[in-house]
């Protein structure tokens, strides 16, 4: 089975560039690091990363939660909406709640990150 990151890199900055979003964005709304989110768009290190990862990022950017492995595997795309004899209401609003949660964990990541450098300076 051939992965194409290359497709994967080129979907996502495609999409970033539709939503007017900036990688710190990006990895903020899902919740995956920066360096990763890096990496991935400029398809440097082309490596096997977890299927939440790829998840996440899709969630992030709009998409159905299995666009991006499907770009990678080279298969088309499902579309956003579930096929309605299985729509389950609840199923995006969580979705909705662990993005915000991902984005939360960033904030309070970055606040973190300000109070131990505003401590360091008071040494």
């Amino acid at each position: 089975m051939t992965e194409d990151w290359s497709a994967v890199a080129e979907a996502i900055n495609a999409r970033a560039n539709e939503l007017t979003l900036k990688q710190r964005e990006i990895a903020e709304r899902s919740g995956v690091s920066l360096a990763i989110v890096r990496e991935i768009q400029q398809g440097r290190i082309q490596r096997r990363r977890s299927p939440r990862t790829l998840e996440a990022l899709s969630i992030a950017l709009d998409w159905h939660p299995e666009h991006l492995s499907a770009v990678l595997q080279g298969k088309r795309p499902p579309e956003i909406g579930p096929p309605a004899e299985t729509f389950d209401p609840v199923v995006p609003l969580l979705q909705t709640i662990i993005r915000e949660l991902r984005g939360l964990r960033a904030q309070v990541g970055t606040l973190a990150s300000r109070i131990d450098d505003g401590s360091r300076q008071k040494d």
